[in-house]
């Protein structure tokens, strides 16, 4: 699916429509250390083995992508909630 790079949208922050820049969602590195990651190394140590079971075939086939829209006058950045699609290209107005 084709995405415009620039959006005409409202700014909450500005109160007022801009042409706000879009980009792709990306997850960021994963800390060790984050009390997430040292509770679930936890649950999985010891007898007991796996703390969630491995899937022999992932039940979705596509992954739910979320755009980052910044604005351009406050810089302010908003997510818009994700969309379920196979390949997602930005491409020029």
């Amino acid at each position: 699916m084709n995405i415009p790079k620039e959006i005409n949208r409202y700014c909450a922050k500005c109160k007022t429509h801009t042409l706000q820049k879009v980009a792709l969602y990306k997850a960021g590195k994963r800390r060790g250390s984050a009390i997430g990651e040292r509770r679930h190394e936890e649950d999985k140590k010891g007898y007991g083995g796996q703390k969630f079971p491995k899937l022999a075939k992932p039940a979705k086939t596509t992954k739910k992508q979320t755009l980052i829209l910044t604005c351009p006058q406050c810089k302010k950045k908003s997510n818009k909630k994700g969309i379920r699609l196979r390949k997602l290209e930005l491409v020029a107005n």
